[in-house]
This record gives structure tokens, C-alpha cells and sequence, in this order.
């Protein structure tokens, strides 16, 4: 008999746990040509949608690190009218769940996206809660215990589908920032975010980056993620979904253990563009060695396994 990949986390059913990162697959459309369809997919993650198009920083904007890539984009997107007419379309008629990034300098901001998408046959909202808050000076929604409660809870009101929060690895203790998503009435959380990183040219003394500070992600990131995964596990009780550095089923095996029902695959697919699939069949082929059943018999396992 072969092993199960389906799960089900807020009232959502995927058919594997394999989904991928916000910013880093577009609206699949692309990928559905090279994999051969996107509904081998547990779930995609669109790049993040505001109320109004975004133009994004000033270029260069992306540059390589050891591990890993550093990104400054800016959030550039053509805005939710855009998204709604011309992404939207083809992402409801693959057979896979549509997570949609949303995006925001103010609280009115993100709920003007989700009351526009709210009557959509999406599967759920992830609320990335690492943009300024222009109203606080610029500082990150997702830094504060406080405002992430707020905005969690303002969203919830007005949100006709599940609202995963995405959380930002820049605090002091994750935890605390996972349980204000849980008090706001978050069903569910993504993490981690990218964590910010500089480079420097050495020949031309200056930054490589316009935005001088950029996102870091790739391997290099992993075990932070993991780590950042295994204590929400225990500071919460909703789903989660754990993403930063995945490159392989070992990977993403490692992050289930550790806390999450749910994966996400990014930085790897600009590397290879069948990483997602890959890594499912991996996972399958994992379960099937070691005589598991289902892949929600992992979630947090490492944890009874703790010596």
C-alpha cells in the first residue's frame, strides 16, 4: 500500500505537503510548462498582492551569497485588479490549493486585498507581516507582539477564508511573535521569512544592493528555520508552515519533524526548476522506506524523539 501525502490543516485539504514560497514562483504559469503542471503540487503561494501596484526598490536587486541569494525587490507587483483578472483565472483551473500573498503598508491596505478576493474560489490568504508599517515609521508589522495581534485580528474579522500569518526570523523570540498570530485568531502560520543580510563589493567599496540591506534565503538559512519551526510547535496549537532553505525531500522530512505539517520550496527552484516535485516524490519515497503510513505521522515527531 502505498503511503498517504494528503493532509488537511485549516479545513484545507492537500493532496502532499509540498507548496511553494511567496516571491519566488510568480502564478505558476511559467513552472506549469517546465514541471508538467503545477497540480502536482500540494499548493501554491502567489507573489505577494497589494491594493495598488508596487514598482519595487531600485535595481540590482538580487545577488548570489555562499548558500544562498540575497533579494531587495521591493515587493513589485501589478496589484490585486491585475492578479484578480489575469492570474487568477489560471491558477482555479489547476487542481491544487491557491494560498495568495498578501502585501501592505497600512492594516487598511491588506483588508482592502482580502475584501477584493474575499468572494474568490482561493483556499487562503497569507498575510506577510514583514512590510513597513508606513503609519509606524516604517517598522515591520511582523516585529511587534502587539501589532501582530492587532493586525491578525483585524483581519480575521472581515476574512472569508483560513488566514495564515507569515512570520519574520528578525525578533528576538519567535515564539512570542507565533502566539499574538494565535491570540489574533490566526488558523494557521508560515515561517520563517527571509533574514536580513548586506553585501559589499570590495573593489568598489560600496554596497551590491541598491536597497544596501536585502532578504537572505537558500540553504544557508535552513537551520535557523528549523530551529525557529520547533519552538512554534510547542508556543502554538494552530497549523504551520515551514519554509526557508528547503532544497531537498531530506529538508523538507527535517522541518516536518521538527513542527510543520506543510512545506514551502523557494530559493531552490530558481536553482533547479523541478525541485518542488522532486522533493515530493522524495518525501513519498521516504515514507514508503520507513514503513510510515501517512505524512502527518511526522509532524513534530523529532520532538518524542528528544534524548
Amino acid at each position: 500500500m502505498k503511503a498517504d501525502l494528503s493532509l488537511k490543516m485549516a479545513g484545507i485539504t492537500l493532496k502532499n505537503p509540498v507548496m511553494t514560497c511567496s516571491g519566488t514562483f510568480g502564478s505558476g504559469k511559467e513552472y506549469d510548462e517546465i514541471i508538467g503542471g503545477i497540480d502536482k503540487l500540494g499548493g501554491i503561494t502567489t507573489k505577494g498582492v497589494s491594493n495598488l501596484p508596487w514598482k519595487g526598490n531600485n535595481s540590482p536587486r538580487i545577488c548570489e551569497t555562499p548558500s544562498g541569494m540575497l533579494n531587495a525587490v521591493g515587493l513589485e507587483n501589478a496589484g490585486m485588479k491585475h492578479f484578480r483578472m489575469h492570474d487568477l483565472p489560471f491558477l482555479l483551473k489547476r487542481d491544487t490549493c491557491i494560498f495568495v500573498n498578501v502585501c501592505g503598508h497600512s492594516i487598511d491596505e491588506y483588508k482592502e486585498v482580502v475584501s477584493y478576493l474575499n468572494d474568490t474560489d482561493i483556499s487562503a490568504f497569507e498575510i506577510n507581516i514583514s512590510c513597513p508599517n508606513v503609519k509606524s515609521g516604517g517598522i515591520s508589522f511582523g516585529t511587534d507582539p502587539k501589532g501582530v495581534e492587532h493586525i491578525t485580528n483585524e483581519i480575521k474579522k472581515i476574512s472569508k477564508k483560513p488566514v495564515f500569518m507569515k512570520l519574520t526570523p528578525n525578533v528576538t523570540d519567535i515564539k512570542e511573535i507565533a502566539r499574538a498570530a494565535e491570540a489574533g485568531g490566526a488558523d494557521g502560520i508560515s515561517l520563517i521569512n527571509t533574514i536580513t543580510g548586506m553585501k559589499i563589493d570590495v573593489e568598489k567599496q560600496t554596497f551590491v544592493l541598491a536597497n544596501r540591506t536585502g532578504g537572505l534565503s537558500g540553504p544557508a538559512i535552513h537551520p535557523v528555520a528549523v530551529r525557529m519551526v520547533y519552538e512554534c510547535f510547542d508556543a502554538v496549537s494552530i497549523p504551520i508552515i515551514g519554509m526557508g532553505g528547503i532544497s531537498t525531500w531530506q529538508d523538507a522530512v527535517e522541518m516536518m519533524l521538527a513542527g510543520a505539517d506543510a512545506v514551502s520550496v523557494g530559493t531552490a527552484t530558481f536553482n533547479d526548476p523541478f525541485a518542488a516535485v522532486k522533493i515530493v516524490d522524495g518525501i513519498e519515497d521516504y515514507l514508503e522506506r520507513h514503513k510510515i503510513m501517512s505524512v502527518r505521522d511526522l509532524k513534530g515527531k523529532a520532538h518524542a524523539n528528544y534524548f
